[in-house]
């Protein structure tokens, strides 16, 4: 039987149409690439850093969401579709309503899933029963009316183990609820407990120090090398596992704010992109090209790669020019000759205006863009960056293939 054929061609493919996928397509414009497809299902593009803030209740949730296509480079084809498969050797990608795109160089930037499922009972309980994660947009409005609800009791925020998008994120809604409780009377009623599955408060060092002595301020329980295994929402019961030593203990909560398990998407698993070496299904690239070792017109960026550096929107911005100058140097017959170096960083906000800014490479070497200011101290000009600065940033620059 022969296999079926391509319904379109694209010289470039991408998969995705989030953060990554634009700022690619963009970046690929304005250097003149004119035949470039954008495979995207959802209708709105969110920028999801604010989340956090929105939990918080520092930024409306309207203020994170757009019209998908107000955000699609002029020139790009939108392909209104999911994509369920990547054969490599035959060049094609599958979408969900059956067709076959074919193309001469793929960027895969599906983005993660959020695998609220593995963990028993939180999926059932999510939104009501004071349970709630600031990982889906319709859900961060909820955390925040849980909190206003919160006057005594245990506030458990949770961090799953294994690579997660904005990692400092479980840990700054447990700071600004904090801060909101203690300036409201509240906070020396309430027991906040923050599990953590590593064994530091973050994977660079300074910047864990600094974060040791917040959560001390607002006398949080820090569990370090814990996860959350399983939830009774009905009983209000949430039942947290620590990997030291094996035991379980059952708390009694009366709020939870968990941040689900995140894997690569299942389809990505199931294709031959999938990192074997990776657990969560992320797709292999070269950490510093971006490119697959396998075959040489795939790339990849941002969630779904598996780069061993956190999982944030700034490390996006880095590796879209990074990925676009080796794209274009292979389709160039060249090699891929620019290297990303890890560069990551994640806004740390540690109160409703104070915000502290950690920025490391591969290395976790500090790697501070701000002259003249000490981003490793909580600040108010932080937060507006972080609150108004940075979506600007975004809407306005990274996504038009300018920043």
């Amino acid at each position: 039987m022969n296999a079926p054929q391509p319904t379109k061609h694209h010289e470039v493919v991408i998969i995705g149409g989030g953060s990554a996928g634009v700022s690619v397509a963009a970046r690929l414009r304005r250097a003149g690439v004119n035949d470039v497809a954008i495979i995207e299902p959802s209708d709105r593009h969110y920028y999801q850093p604010l989340w956090t803030l929105v939990g918080g209740g520092r930024a409306p949730a309207a203020a994170t969401v757009r019209p998908q296509a107000s955000v699609m480079p002029k020139g790009v084809a939108w392909v209104r579709g999911r994509a369920v498969d990547v054969d490599p050797q035959a060049a094609t990608v599958s979408t969900d309503d059956g067709r076959t795109i074919g193309y001469h160089y793929l960027v895969v930037a599906p983005g993660l899933q959020l695998d609220f499922d593995r963990v028993p009972g939180l999926t059932e309980t999510l939104g009501r029963n004071q349970v709630s994660s600031n990982y889906r947009f319709d859900l961060a409005p909820r955390t925040w009316d849980f909190i206003r609800d919160t006057t005594g009791g245990t506030a458990l925020f949770t961090m799953p183990p294994g690579p997660i998008k904005c990692a400092g994120a479980p840990q700054k809604i447990a700071y600004l609820a904090a801060d909101w409780w203690r300036r409201h009377g509240r906070l020396d009623n309430i027991r906040v407990i923050l599990v953590l599955p590593t064994p530091a408060m973050f994977s660079q060092p300074d910047w864990a120090t600094v974060l040791e002595g917040i959560a001390a301020g607002y006398g949080i329980e820090v569990r370090r090398e814990s996860q959350l295994v399983e939830v009774n929402g009905d009983q209000r019961q949430a039942v947290v596992l620590d990997n030291k030593t094996g035991s379980k203990e059952s708390i009694d909560y009366t709020l939870l704010h968990a941040v689900p398990p995140q894997s690569a998407p299942d389809w990505v698993k199931h294709t031959p992109l999938a990192d074997p070496a990776s657990p969560f299904g992320y797709v292999k690239v070269d950490q510093y090209t971006l490119q697959s070792p396998t075959w040489p017109n795939v790339f990849a960026l941002g969630d779904a790669a598996n780069l061993p550096t956190s999982k944030t929107g700034a490390a996006v911005r880095k590796q879209a020019p990074v990925l676009v100058a080796n794209l274009l140097a292979a389709r160039r017959d060249g090699h891929p000759s620019v290297r990303y170096d890890g560069y990551t960083s994640c806004p740390l906000v540690t109160a409703h205006n104070r915000m502290l800014l950690a920025e490391f490479d591969y290395q976790l070497k500090p790697t501070p863009t701000i002259p003249l200011v000490n981003t490793m101290k909580p600040r108010y000009d932080m937060y507006l960056l972080k609150r108004y600065g940075l979506p600007a940033l975004y809407w306005h620059g990274m996504l038009r293939g300018r920043a």
